[in-house]
């Protein structure tokens, strides 16, 4: 786990991914895998608001569905370039959720997620009743594939399978500089006490704010790489299950941790599909997998390795000292 965590280690599963279709058997596989990369992204741009800033932000596949929509609506009813639209459903995220945020982030606890699951719900209600804008119930049908670049094209799942893991790796590799900066320590010291955090200098407003913008940026990018991937969106997309789903993930894997959300949201998936023979039953084992995953195991697969290795050096060092 260590050696994942080095440089060498997201080398290793960088190759790991562009090597992942040369042994997988169809293109089924292909497209579970892409859509598991497009939910890591979203999965972690919420564990940055809620594993490294502490607030849980229950409205997170709102912002999915608003980056969704913005390619779905701009490329169907205005003939949008999908690379344009694609651009701008980051950005629509980043605005929504700044007036979101500067009046939500107020709140504290219990109280900012109770607000921000009315705020989900309220967007989810928002795209299933605007018929002029969102084509309600019905959805959007027929986003077209992202446009060739070059000699690149992406009619195909194997390669829209490379233009996802591409943005994946790109959005690990800004967070793991985000996580690591200055920056990133500061929303840990948030997380860990407003009082104190604020009593150290740090503006408490200004870098919850920028934290949940960053948050839903990463949404945003996910909705509109989904949309460009499905090619048919509905109100679906924004339901609060999603959340729930990313939350899974991130505790599943280590919540606060980088390397963690990205496992839990690539395994989930995986032991979800081999457990599809069981049809209906399959979750009557995996519902206890997770209980017992979230007894034994209460910080995730990465959290609980890394508090065994500090313990482990707490152990090494009582000795000599």
């Amino acid at each position: 786990m260590a050696f994942l965590e080095s440089k060498w280690g997201w080398l290793l599963l960088v190759a790991l991914g562009l090597a992942f279709p040369l042994f997988t058997g169809n293109d089924y596989h292909l497209t579970v895998m892409s859509t598991a990369y497009i939910f890591a992204i979203a999965t972690i741009g919420l564990n940055l608001i809620t594993g490294y800033t502490g607030q849980f932000n229950l409205a997170h596949s709102g912002f999915m569905a608003v980056g969704a929509y913005t390619v779905g609506i701009l490329t169907v009813d205005h003939q949008f370039s999908f690379w344009a639209a694609f651009a701008l459903s980051g950005a629509v995220s980043v605005v929504l959720g700044y007036f979101l945020g500067i009046l939500s982030l107020r709140l504290k606890g219990h109280y900012f997620s109770i607000f921000t699951l009315c705020v989900g719900y309220i967007m989810f209600l928002v795209i299933e009743k605007w018929d002029g804008l969102t084509h309600g119930t019905v959805g959007i049908m027929g986003i077209p594939a992202p446009e060739p670049i070059g000699s690149l094209r992406f009619d195909t799942p194997l390669a829209l399978y490379y233009l996802v893991f591409f943005w994946l790796v790109l959005g690990m590799w800004a967070m793991r500089r985000i996580v690591n900066s200055l920056l990133g320590r500061t929303f840990v010291a948030i997380r860990n006490s407003d009082e104190l955090a604020e009593a150290l200098g740090i503006n408490l407003m200004r870098n919850k704010t920028l934290a949940f913008m960053l948050s839903v940026f990463y949404a945003g990018m996910a909705g509109g790489l989904y949309a460009g991937f499905v090619r048919f969106i509905g109100p679906g997309v924004a339901g609060v299950e999603h959340t729930f789903d990313m939350t899974m993930y991130m505790i599943v894997g280590g919540l606060g941790t980088l390397l963690g959300p990205l496992l839990g949201a690539l395994a989930v998936p995986w032991l979800t599909q081999y457990l599809q023979f069981l049809q209906e039953y399959r979750f009557i084992v995996f519902g206890p997998i997770l209980v017992l995953l979230v007894i034994f195991v209460p910080h995730g697969i990465v959290g609980s390795y890394q508090a065994w290795r500090a313990r482990r050096a707490d152990r090494e060092g009582a000795p000599r000292a």
